[in-house]
């Protein structure tokens, strides 16, 4: 009965923001002091039924997963922006309203209702015209707490020596001064402090998806989450590989690398991981609820099929954002509502985003379907977009002559 009232609430709440609704506007995923967009660009679409496949998406992982980020925000203060690098993107204050009325959504019909009402969708574009999406997962390996062949491999923990130095940390001497932290190559020349022990490929593949489960003979399993990398540049073994001629472009997926390692033995497997300079290290946490994933950038746990990674120097984190893409894994031609809770080092660009997909061999293979361009809208609260625009107006009127925007 209660959660009935609830939903009546709800609805009554959102009748009256059904009309108002605004057509989406573009930006090129910069601060407001560039955007050169008008508020109402050919193609785009004008409303959210005709936002493509919005009618038909499944928002419950999407809607969960939101609930998950404004736990996060609800402890910030509430002048602060949302991001530092995206203000466009409003502060504190004025994501908790929407916030709190998406606590009594749901179900899917709420949840759509309550999207529609309270947020504006616009449009990510990219200057060059870029766009991306791909997917991840959280591994599950065989690991041991002692190194037995073939798990020789240290799953590196954070070490002592490294300096935080934003994204580019620093190694601390013996004498006292610092340096940039090293290459993969001499880090793992000079040996590491271990969480556990697992196989050379797996702990590669490990470091370049960034968290994983390990499990242990007696049944046991910790995750391996990201704590930090060493600075250097992500370079693709891939390519590597394919450039000289060891693996063909149909080899150069996940499976077909590490069978080349099998085959190529340790010594040309081990040269091949240190064409990847980047080096990844860990901490090792209890695995938590099995359903979910590892914390993301945000903070928060990854939903499958709700949670999403961006370039965090351009889109704020803990927003929903509209995707339409393709990928076999996710049977074709998909759009769906995610939320912007982690990020990566291969993650670049405002139409860029990295599906999670969940945990396990299952999960890894839908993720391994996806490498396709898309479309992005950003969810924002309508007063932000409102605000948005008329910053967009201000910069873009005089030479653009677009007329005021009407609130």
């Amino acid at each position: 009965m209660l959660r009935s009232l609830a939903v009546i609430f709800l609805s009554l709440a959102l009748v009256s923001c059904q009309s108002s609704l605004r057509p989406p506007i573009t930006y090129p995923g910069q601060d407001v002091a560039v955007l050169k967009a008008p508020p109402s660009t050919t193609g785009a679409p004008q409303a959210y039924a005709d936002l493509p496949g919005w009618s038909s998406a499944g928002l419950t992982a999407s809607l969960q997963a939101f609930k998950r980020s404004c736990a996060r925000l609800s402890k910030r203060p509430k002048a602060d922006y949302v991001s530092a690098n995206a203000t466009w993107a409003g502060t504190v204050s004025d994501w908790l309203p929407a916030c709190a009325s998406l606590q009594r959504a749901h179900d899917e019909a709420g949840a759509r209702a309550a999207f529609e009402c309270l947020f504006f969708p616009i449009e990510a574009l990219s200057p060059d015209g870029a766009s991306r999406f791909t997917g991840y997962f959280e591994p599950t390996y065989e690991a041991r707490r002692s190194p037995v062949p073939p798990y020789t491999e240290p799953v590196p923990a954070l070490p002592a020596d490294l300096v935080p130095n934003g994204a580019s940390p620093l190694q601390r001497l013996r004498n006292g001064k610092t340096r940039p932290y090293p290459a993969r190559e001499e880090i793992t020349r000079n040996g590491v402090t271990a969480i556990a022990y697992a196989h050379p490929s797996d702990v590669f593949f490990l470091q370049i998806q960034g968290s994983g489960r390990l499990r242990f003979p007696d049944g046991s399993t910790t995750r391996a989450v990201y704590a930090a990398h060493n600075g250097q540049p992500f370079r693709s073994t891939a390519n590597w590989l394919m450039e000289t001629g060891r693996i063909s472009r149909g080899q150069a997926d996940m499976q077909g690398i590490r069978a080349w390692m099998d085959r190529a033995g340790p010594t040309e497997a081990r040269l091949a991981m240190n064409q990847n300079p980047r080096y990844v290290f860990f901490r090792a946490e209890p695995e938590g609820d099995p359903t979910l994933g590892p914390a993301g950038a945000q903070g928060v746990p990854l939903t499958p099929l709700g949670s999403m990674a961006v370039d965090t120097s351009i889109q704020p984190l803990g927003v929903p954002m509209f995707v339409q893409t393709t990928a076999p894994g996710l049977g074709g031609n998909w759009s769906g509502l995610l939320i912007s809770q982690d990020t990566g080092g291969a993650i670049k660009g405002a139409v860029r985003g990295d599906l999670y997909f969940g945990t396990g061999p299952a999960a890894g293979a839908r993720a391994g379907t996806m490498n396709a361009p898309g479309r992005l809208w950003v969810l924002l609260p309508r007063s932000v977009a409102e605000s948005l625009i008329r910053a967009m107006q201000v910069s873009d009127a005089s030479d653009l002559g677009v007329p005021p925007f009407a609130p």
